[in-house]
């Protein structure tokens, strides 16, 4: 229902046979760039904003271009992207170049999908960020779906080596400290293979052989405090892709003879490959895949692996719901809330429709109809049991068997729709029109129940989709979220970083003032500013005692009130999934921070409070 931005994707491919081994098998010299392709688009739905490739050749000899690197902006970047390779590509061809010496005819391969979380845009923010040197081993490519908490702490660090950042943007910072690290690197081995007696290109070539990232990655990832997977090509190519320690963002890998690969999806490296879903391997957290220029892949542990708090929303709503593993689980989130609709809906079965919001949210609806079947069998089981105690007709024993769920596809979403261009009242009313109903679903006397995959913000929800729904005339309208209550701002990636946005957070304070409890706000507030200059490691997440005083169906109902338009005629009702029932759903993903507070890492507790004290101050604008 409401779009939510966030985390980006990557995709990484290494060759690992001569170039020639692919024109033989596969018809072409362009099969890593073709398959990097694939995997983009593959990986579209993780990033609108902006797209950008790049490529290292590894046997290029010197006076001749070895890596490349195009970047786009806009919805339809992966396509400008690739427009821009092919007509470098037929110029070379026009040139007279050989096919195996193409511009982006290489052996390693990087792409990137943004969505921004800062607020910043422009193509220089767009990745892959790339360092240029004239020693082959102090190139670097990056690119990276993460977010820094502590950019300040790795500006100063990166300036006290002497170094001039031109920006503050964390993966500007990520890409200076990275190079810096390469450079002691490559001076390490310089000191070591010239102390040897080598010389020109045969020290060029040592350099390159014997390059360990692995060392460049200890180096400066115990300063990183967020989510992340960075990925790197070095100009030698090497290639690495390393997991935060808490596995906070999500990274897979495959290797065969022929390729490594990275993404940040399972089912798009199975697609691209056509690999089996047990294929393809889960980066462990504080992990890297790294491979050498010489094709040898191994894992190694970078950073001990901290809490597991691998991404619940990541599951819930943001990867594609193909995944094996994610389909299951958005099914059992569905099944998880049977007992609170049936109460919202006081076990009508008889008069109740059940519907989603596309199309996110149909997985979910798939395995709550599924639960709620289940519950109706239990009732004609027990009504056949009645009737044996006495006549019953083959009418009553039909009449029992044919009860059902109501399942209706309620609400269409015009995709044609387009609120930008309009202003003010014109765009709230075109809003109000962005899906269109069933009419003559719903009778007078019926509920509606819509499940979604989230309410976040409710913006929507009160501005198109209850108006939308009130016009079908149920006497109930049940909007059910198959995520909790999103209470805390983000701070890994996802664009929900304002306090003021988040419909629970401002039911909890309407309630707080209803009640007379608004001293607590300012408590609050005094607890969070005493901590501004405290170290992260010493921050404390005070902000949860703004929603202690209340159950979380109080603030349901409180946000029910607030989002329901005025002149409404059906009764409004929100029900959202609890923190108990998304764990026992999604067992292997405990981050929950969003929800409950309970940030993995030091600099997620100096958010919320900044966040926080940002709302307090009156700078709702203000970004954290």
């Amino acid at each position: 229902m409401e779009e939510l931005k966030h985390e980006c994707g990557v995709a990484m491919i290494r060759l690992l046979k001569p170039l020639d081994y692919y024109k033989k098998k596969y018809g072409t010299y362009g099969y890593g760039l073709s398959k990097l392709y694939l995997m983009m688009e593959k990986e579209h739905n993780r990033g609108q904003e902006g797209a950008g490739a790049g490529c290292v050749r590894m046997d290029s000899e010197p006076g001749n271009e070895y890596v490349w690197r195009e970047r786009a902006e806009g919805a339809d970047a992966i396509q400008k992207v690739f427009e821009a390779v092919n007509a470098q590509m037929k110029e070379g061809h026009d040139e007279g170049l050989p096919e195996s010496e193409l511009p982006w005819i290489g052996q390693v391969y990087m792409g990137h999908l943004r969505y921004s979380t800062t607020g910043r845009s422009g193509l220089s923010y767009v990745h892959p960020f790339l360092r240029r040197n004239n020693w082959r081993s102090r190139n670097l490519l990056i690119c990276a779906n993460f977010n820094l908490t502590n950019t300040d702490e790795i500006f100063s660090q990166v300036t006290e080596t002497g170094q001039h950042p031109r920006l503050l943007a964390d993966t500007f910072l990520l890409l200076e400290q990275l190079g810096h690290g390469l450079d002691r690197e490559n001076e390490r081995l310089w000191q070591m293979h010239h102390g040897a007696g080598l010389r020109g290109l045969e020290l060029s070539e040592a350099i390159a052989r014997d390059l360990n990232t692995a060392n460049v990655l200890r180096r400066c990832a115990p300063t990183w405090d967020g989510g992340y997977v960075v990925c790197g090509i070095v100009g030698n190519g090497d290639m690495w892709a390393l997991r935060d320690p808490n596995g906070i963002r999500p990274g897979f890998w495959y290797a065969d003879d022929e390729v490594a690969v990275v993404a940040s999806e399972r089912p798009v490296i199975q697609t691209a490959f056509n690999l089996e879903v047990d294929q393809v391997n889960e980066l462990n957290r504080g992990e890297a895949l790294i491979v050498d220029r010489d094709g040898t892949w191994r894992l190694e542990q970078i950073l001990p692996a901290g809490r597991d708090a691998r991404c619940s929303f990541e599951r819930i709503y943001f990867s594609r719901g193909g995944d094996r593993d994610i389909y299951r689980e958005r099914k059992e989130l569905g099944f998880e809330l049977v007992k609170p609709v049936l109460s919202a809906v006081d076990h009508d079965f008889d008069h109740t429709v059940f519907s989603f919001i596309p199309n996110t949210a149909e997985v979910a609806f798939y395995g709550l109809t599924e639960g709620l079947e289940r519950e109706l069998n239990h009732e004609k089981v027990k009504a056949l049991a009645d009737l044996r105690h006495g006549f019953c007709s083959e009418a009553d024993v039909k009449k029992i068997l044919e009860r059902t769920v109501r399942r209706d596809k309620i609400a269409w979403k015009d995709v044609k729709l387009r609120t930008f261009i309009a202003e003010g009242n014109s765009r709230d009313d075109l809003a109000a029109h962005v899906y269109d109903i069933t009419y003559g679903s719903v009778n007078p006397e019926d509920n509606l129940v819509v499940i979604d995959d989230s309410i976040v913000r409710g913006t929507t929800l009160k501005q198109s989709i209850l108006k939308i729904l009130d016009r079908l005339g149920p006497k109930r309208i049940v909007v059910v979220s198959s995520s909790p209550q999103v209470r805390f701002p983000d701070c890994y990636g996802i664009d929900m970083s304002r306090m003021g946005e988040f419909i629970a957070f401002r039911a909890a304070i309407e309630l707080l003032k209803e009640r007379g409890k608004e001293q607590l706000i300012t408590d609050v507030y005094n607890r969070c500013k005493a901590q501004e200059n405290l170290p992260r490691q010493e921050v404390k997440n005070y902000v949860k005692e703004i929603y202690e005083p209340f159950t979380a169906e109080e603030i349901s109902d409180k946000i029910a009130e607030m989002l329901t338009p005025e002149g409404t005629r059906a009764e409004v009702k929100i029900v959202y999934q609890s923190l108990e029932g998304m764990h026992r759903a999604i067992p292997g993903h405990r981050g929950d921070w969003y929800f409950s507070g309970d940030y993995p890492t030091p600099g997620g507790n100096r958010a919320v409070n900044r966040a926080f004290i940002n709302f307090y101050e009156g700078n709702p604008l203000k970004r954290d």
